[in-house]
């Protein structure tokens, strides 16, 4: 357990490390893709293209996250010096402190977020690139426009706060968070039975491919990032089967333009037009 603590506790500082997991799972996903595929993908180009496209956004992240990465130590070592937070309040234990803190982070930045961000216009406007999408695959969970990365960087301290995270929790929530993103927005169909049971606890592929369905209201559901138990207690929980899914927009963004960086780049700047 020491060793875990030491390791998560030091990861920021090996960002090599974190880039390994990172590139890792995405490889991975993106072989299984190719054999046991949910949907026929019909991309504009290639996929390739249209993983680079929307890697394109990830670089952009990447420099923003260097600049949040920097509070999120000073917050946790902040609540570690005030003993702030609910892991300090509740005297959890090292495992107790990992799950406070994986589900306090899980539902200020994953699940209220995501949801504040379909219910606020002015965040729809950037998060409306990420649903532009129209052929959902494991690179899609990195796309994001970077403004919108700022946010969520303020929900994510905000989960650092209510938890009082340790360095070493908030390490393991981002790396287990990472891999999870490239799984629930990947291609790839699993048996129904094992895709439902997964769905109990966590999200799964098909709850979160719900939340990429064209059309509300199922657009408006499924906010959760790690585990589905927000969604269902809120009641913002729903399925689809799978055969009924089509991805993008119905509305506010040209769906033939899904892959043109430059105009997902500067649509939330102009006029959304129902």
């Amino acid at each position: 357990m020491d060793a875990l603590i030491q390791y998560f506790g030091d990861l920021q500082n090996h960002p090599l490390q974190r880039g390994a997991f990172f590139v890792g799972s995405l490889v991975l996903l993106w072989s299984i893709e190719s054999f046991i595929p949910l949907v026929d993908t019909h991309y504009k180009k290639t996929k390739g293209r249209h993983a680079m496209i929307n890697i394109s956004f990830t670089a952009l992240h990447f420099v923003i996250h260097t600049f949040l990465a920097v509070i999120i130590l000073k917050l946790s070592d902040w609540t570690a010096e005030h003993r702030f937070g609910l892991v300090y309040w509740t005297g959890a234990d090292v495992w107790m402190t990992i799950l406070i803190s994986a589900l306090a982070l899980d539902f200020f930045g994953g699940w209220l977020c995501h949801y504040v961000e379909h219910q606020v216009p002015l965040f729809w406007r950037f998060h409306l690139v990420h649903h532009a999408d129209n052929n959902v695959d494991v690179t899609t969970g990195l796309r994001h426009h970077p403004l919108e990365s700022v946010w969520r960087g303020l929900f994510f301290f905000l989960g650092i706060l209510a938890a009082g995270a340790p360095i070493y929790a908030v390490m393991i929530f981002q790396t287990f968070l990472v891999a999870i993103t490239g799984f629930t927005h990947a291609n790839i169909s699993l048996p129904g039975r094992l895709d439902k049971a997964i769905s109990w606890i966590l999200v799964s592929p098909n709850m979160h491919k719900v939340h990429h369905h064209w059309k509300q209201p199922y657009t408006d559901t499924n906010y959760g990032a790690v585990f589905s138990i927000w969604d269902r207690l809120l009641g913002t929980f729903s399925t689809l089967d799978p055969k009924e899914l089509r991805y993008g927009l119905d509305q506010y963004y040209p769906n033939e333009k899904d892959e043109d960086f430059l105009a997902l780049m500067k649509k939330p700047f102009q006029r959304l037009k129902d």
